[in-house]
């Protein structure tokens, strides 16, 4: 099976149940924007986390092609996909995620500035894009193109991704760097 089908050329591309939008349509825009947060966590994955982080960091990145599945597909059609959709579960596997991983972090008092140990880095950034993603999602949201369990969903990953970055630099020995405004 060939890559290119050269149906796209035109700045067009089709939606799962047949309609198509224009490249720039704001769907389009958000799947990429999920998309690039999969491939920022793929990154930090290829860093090599440790074992519990990158378990986290795997189940996401198959949630994550569901959100993008489900943005991608024509309103009414999410039945058609065969995908069990992001639900209220999916929050609350990430909210456990997220306290478990708190229990063994300093109480903060200040910002974190991004960056610290490789995969600190990388996930802060994929932080960065996820919370960018979420923007995306309620403007979708507001137009009733999206549903409010996939912005919630990823504003609750934005909070995990910060989380899981600075347990990186807990387990590399570099800890977090915090802001110091000047005064």
């Amino acid at each position: 099976m060939r890559i290119y089908t050269g149906t796209g050329d035109g700045g067009e591309t089709g939606l799962f149940g047949g309609a198509r939008v224009s490249k720039d349509d704001g769907r389009m825009e958000a799947c990429g924007t999920v998309d690039e947060t999969n491939a920022a966590l793929g990154l930090a994955r290829s860093l090599e986390p440790s074992p519990s982080v990158d378990a986290v960091l795997d189940r996401v990145q198959a949630e994550l092609f569901v959100v993008g599945a489900e943005i991608a597909c024509v309103r009414g059609h999410e039945a058609r996909l065969k995908l069990r959709l992001i639900a209220q579960e999916h929050v609350h596997a990430l909210e456990r995620d997220i306290d478990g991983a708190e229990q063994g972090l300093a109480k903060l008092s200040r910002f974190v500035v991004p960056g610290g140990c490789p995969v600190a880095a990388a996930l802060h950034l994929a932080r960065t894009v996820c919370r960018r993603a979420e923007r995306r999602i309620i403007s979708l949201e507001r137009d009733g193109l999206a549903r409010r369990e996939l912005g919630v969903y990823l504003n609750r990953l934005g909070d995990l991704l910060f989380v899981l970055a600075r347990v990186s630099n807990t387990e590399s020995g570099r800890g977090d760097q915090l802001w110091a405004p000047e005064r």
